[in-house]
């Protein structure tokens, strides 16, 4: 087979007239040559950092859309699946990866659970991370996110990372906000990237200091435009990632569209495409093909090196997708799920107070970070109620791994005038986690959720509607395209009722993310990201 084009040879920091020819799933040359073809042939893209679950689709589904944006490999964190099921869940992403084109590297979830202070649905130890990282199929340690245990020296994290060294396997990292003596403490540990930068003097010294920087634009974190100007000076050490995706983002574009953003500021775009496809391949030793004579025939023909419309996308010399059509075939695979809770009443969501002030989550549209800021209570028959006229709304997360009390607290900027949302996709441990106006709704939407083993839905008094998710409780059987369709009349149905946020269920998915401040709610109760311990709702 032979594909002509303008080759980009972003390691030589050159374009030619040219053609490659692939044998089986290799390239067997490289090589100038006279043609009238005005496309252009860059190396694939590689996500640096994502996880799938997010996208609410399995590996294969998540595949099947993200090669028709040129995207030829993933270095993806099976975190959240392994927070519900351990290791049989990571067991679960890799086998059904296998079954496609797309080459998705696995890390070996580094804390689940996340923390102490929330109930997860399984445990991965130093033990069971050091028959991981034996495993060939399993490439780095993934994000290290109890960074307060590195420079604690906690003995079972600094065993975990000693496990990623004895495999000279690389070791991610997530600090948001660490800096100076600490952030070289963790740098110290064998800690190598960080995709949590917010902030560009944040990322200047990460980098400075030896770390690779992931810029991150998700779903819910958007943090290119605070990077990019890092970018030019620093194309060798940074790369490009999702972290998390949503199906409906999925659909309109991964990792390609960062290259336009990148390009449309006047970077170079040698710089670009070695962040979007040569770093991630040299920094975790992916087998992915970089357009040399000898690589893996993974490459993509685009029309231009502005917008980056993919024509072709080819994965070990497979021509995997054309024009917008996907050629990935949909893969048959078992449901796995953990789902122990029955249902709830109303009662369960009250809070019984007479205290005038309580502490809020005040959300933040496109952060991980939230404030933690005191309002003024509203208080009926005894009961802590939601305050639409304030936009203090009640929330809750509901444990789906037993039976428990649920936890209690309250949110600003959710927005809500009816109803209530409710996900079982709540970062990290994946428990039930709703927003509504009142106790009812609240109790309407949690139900649904436990109904149906896992989901994202909406309800109102006349309306519902859910997304069902029953494999983990986090993903789909169905396939993206009818999962991204639903999710956005999903996601409509919420700003109808009144959010104004740009993805009202991501921002709700990390509200019981206790590792990123300033503070959240776990299913143990309300947390207090900065002293990094529990704290009461009421204010004395």
């Amino acid at each position: 087979m032979i594909i002509q084009g303008n080759i980009v040879d972003i390691q030589n920091r050159t374009i030619f007239k040219g053609e490659i020819e692939v044998k089986g799933d290799k390239i067997i040359d490289v090589r100038e040559s006279n043609h009238f073809n005005k496309n252009y042939i860059i190396p694939g893209f590689v996500d640096a950092h994502i996880h799938i679950e997010s996208a609410m689709v399995v590996p294969s589904e998540f595949a099947k859309i993200a090669v028709v944006h040129g995207t030829v490999a993933t270095v993806s964190d099976p975190h959240e699946v392994a927070n519900v099921l351990g290791v049989k869940g990571v067991d679960f992403m890799i086998e059904n990866g296998k079954q496609v084109p797309l080459k998705f590297n696995f890390g070996a979830p580094s804390c689940v659970p996340a923390t102490s202070f929330e109930s997860a649905g399984a445990i991965i130890n130093a033990d069971d991370i050091k028959q991981m990282m034996e495993n060939p199929d399993i490439k780095y340690l993934a994000e290290m996110m109890n960074y307060p245990g590195v420079l604690f020296d906690d003995e079972e994290v600094l065993a975990k990372i000693q496990h990623a060294k004895n495999n000279h396997k690389p070791i991610d990292g997530h600090a948001p906000g660490l800096r100076g003596k600490d952030v070289s403490k963790y740098i110290a540990a064998g800690i190598s990237t960080d995709h949590e930068c917010f902030s560009f003097e944040e990322a200047k010294e990460k980098l400075e200091k030896g770390m690779k920087v992931l810029i991150r634009e998700g779903s819910a974190a958007k943090n290119f435009e605070a990077l990019i100007a890092l970018l030019p000076d620093n194309f060798e050490k940074m790369m490009f990632c999702s972290d998390d995706k949503h199906p409906d983002d999925l659909l309109l574009g991964h990792i390609n569209q960062l290259c336009e953003r990148a390009v449309a500021k006047g970077i170079d775009v040698f710089k670009v495409l070695q962040a979007a496809c040569v770093n991630p391949v040299n920094h975790y030793n992916l087998e992915v093909g970089l357009l040399q004579k000898n690589d893996f025939a993974d490459f993509i023909v685009v029309d231009n090196l502005k917008h980056f419309n993919v024509l072709e996308t080819y994965i070990n010399g497979e021509l995997v997708a054309k024009k917008g059509v996907s050629f990935v075939k949909h893969v048959p695979f078992e449901i796995v799920n953990n789902f122990s809770t029955s249902a709830k009443t109303v009662k369960d969501f009250k809070f019984e107070s007479s205290s005038s002030k309580i502490k809020a989550i005040e959300a933040l549209d496109g952060e991980l970070v939230t404030n933690n800021i005191e309002v003024a209570s509203l208080i009926e028959n005894g009961n802590l109620v939601s305050n639409t006229a304030t936009d203090v709304l009640k929330m809750t997360v509901v444990n789906r791994y037993k039976n428990a009390n649920p936890s209690i607290a309250f949110i600003k900027n959710f927005g809500l005038k009816e109803g209530a949302i409710a996900s079982s996709v709540g970062h990290d441990s994946h428990n039930i986690i709703a927003v509504g106006v009142s106790d009812e709704m609240i109790c309407k939407a949690v139900n649904l959720i436990i109904k149906n083993r896992g989901g994202v839905c909406a309800v109102t008094t006349t309306k519902e509607k859910i997304v069902s998710l029953p494999v983990a409780g986090i993903m789909s059987d169905k396939p993206a395209k009818e999962i991204g369709e639903a999710y956005a009349a999903l996601d409509k149905m919420a700003k109808e009722m009144g959010s104004q946020l740009k993805a009202p269920y991501m921002s709700l998915s990390f509200m019981a993310l206790l590792v990123i401040p300033s503070l959240k709610l776990s299913d143990k109760g309300l947390f207090d990201g900065t002293s990094f311990k529990f704290t009461s709702l009421e204010v004395e």
